[in-house]
């Protein structure tokens, strides 16, 4: 009993942490998604497996040892027309066997490149393959923050327009107390009290679709952090920085950029690529040597002695190979053309990419510079409804303003405060945009 009870408890305690909010910056959203996503993880596993393939094609330069054996049993052997004179026959011919019946080999071959002008290019493409690996994984976590920062922006502007929406449900409910009070004293129309009513069906409808937005933001947030959907988050509500003071009058250099450096190791790559297949107009040479053991016998040689009518010996050798291309058919020359034609395309690709990136640059500066006149003037705009909607509903409570007049100022006031949220969100984003374009979206992590 003792031990269910036990049981029951940490169960229980399993049940309220995983039910417990967490609570979410941007800076946990961005480590957790490097910690996490897949795409990440597939990155860094792909510089591991570099390492391996630098291993591989060392390999080829290293001596190359094999064991081998055999066991040949002849049911009929070959025979060979021999002179009569070795049989004391001469002017004849015989008909004699050659070999024994049985005859097993077992023995040791190595081979060593002394001279393979591919396995020398093989080794520098595999170190420069690593680094190519190394700068895509930085390429993919930029990515990644780029990603989860652009949602977390979404989810936080979104939570904000919930929030006005149940800033309005809490005013328009206390007109409809007021309303419903003079209505029930013979003060107010019954028309008065519909309209009233209608509106906070309305915003009701308007705040299930927004908290709806919410979450299926929230769903992409945790599925771009790689983060279980069942964890619940909060997101603080800090008030946003706007600043100007991240533009810079000269251009950051994009040649730094990861997008570009990846497409220059991708073109020294292409170079290795190309001189690996004109190393076929080279020669090769290697060292090759053998030892090996043979039993011969009218019956299985192993473990048979010479008693047994089996003898063994046994025998080695050492050489080299010489290879000397000297016509393939135009083959290797195609190859060659093919691999420059590649070459061309990448410089091209390098061309265009720094374009882009000069253009992404001046349009997120002039984004910002929009956003932050935008944020302003939806900022007085917003304060200015906020006035309105003040004055008016004093003015409906006194008499002076009609319901209709207090009902237009409240959804002006929404619509001002919405144009305001979806102001900083714009700017939010353009600012993601500005800090990748200067390459520096790791920095959102120190944020």
């Amino acid at each position: 009993m003792k031990n269910k009870l036990i049981l029951t408890f940490l169960l229980a305690v399993g049940f309220l942490q995983a039910q417990e909010t967490k609570v979410l910056t941007l800076k946990d959203a961005i480590t957790f998604a490097l910690e996490n996503k897949a795409d990440a993880k597939k990155a860094k596993l792909d510089v591991e497996n570099s390492a391996y393939q630098i291993q591989e094609v060392r390999s080829r330069a290293l001596p190359q040892i094999s064991a081998n054996g055999s066991l040949n049993v002849n049911p009929i052997l070959q025979l060979n027309a021999l002179p009569g004179d070795f049989f004391g026959a001469p002017g004849t011919t015989i008909l004699a066997p050659l070999g024994q019946k049985w005859n097993s080999v077992a023995g040791v071959t190595l081979n060593q490149a002394i001279y393979d002008q591919s396995v020398f290019i093989g080794l520098k493409a595999a170190k420069s393959t690593r680094e190519f690996y190394q700068i895509n994984a930085q390429l993919t976590e930029e990515q990644v923050v780029e990603k989860v920062a652009n949602a977390y922006y979404q989810v936080y502007v979104t939570r904000q327009n919930l929030n006005v929406l149940d800033n309005n449900l809490k005013n328009t409910t206390k007109v409809k107390d007021i309303i419903k009070g003079q209505f029930e004293n013979g003060l107010a129309k019954k028309i008065d009290l519909d309209r009233t009513l209608v509106r906070i069906s309305n915003i009701n409808t308007q705040r299930q679709q927004t908290l709806n937005a919410v979450q299926l933001q929230e769903n992409a947030l945790k599925f771009l952090m790689g983060m279980p959907l069942e964890t619940k988050i909060s997101i603080p509500e800090t008030e946003f920085e706007v600043t100007a003071t991240a533009l810079s009058a000269q251009m950051p250099d994009a040649t730094k950029r990861t997008e570009y450096l990846l497409l220059k190791k991708n073109e020294q790559l292409l170079e290795y690529q190309k001189k690996s297949v004109q190393a076929a107009y080279y020669p090769t040479l290697s060292l090759t040597g053998s030892y090996n053991y043979i039993g011969q016998g009218p019956e299985m040689p192993w473990f048979k002695k010479p008693a047994d009518g089996v003898y063994w010996s046994d025998f080695a050798a050492i050489g080299l190979n010489l290879n000397v291309p000297i016509f393939t058919g135009f083959g290797t020359r195609a190859k060659v053309r093919q691999a420059e034609n590649k070459l061309q395309s990448i410089k091209v690709d390098l061309e265009e990419t720094k374009l882009a990136l000069d253009f992404e640059y001046e349009n997120a500066k002039t984004q910002i510079d929009n956003s932050i006149i935008s944020i302003n003037n939806q900022k007085e705009n917003a304060k200015l409804a906020q006035e309105v909607l003040t004055n008016t509903n004093n003015n409906y409570i006194q008499g002076l303003a009609s319901l209709t007049d207090l009902l237009d100022a409240e959804n002006e006031w929404v619509v001002a405060q919405n144009n305001y949220t979806t102001a900083l969100l714009d700017y939010k984003l353009a600012e993601i945009q500005l800090i990748k374009s200067k390459g520096e979206l790791k920095t959102l992590i120190n944020k």
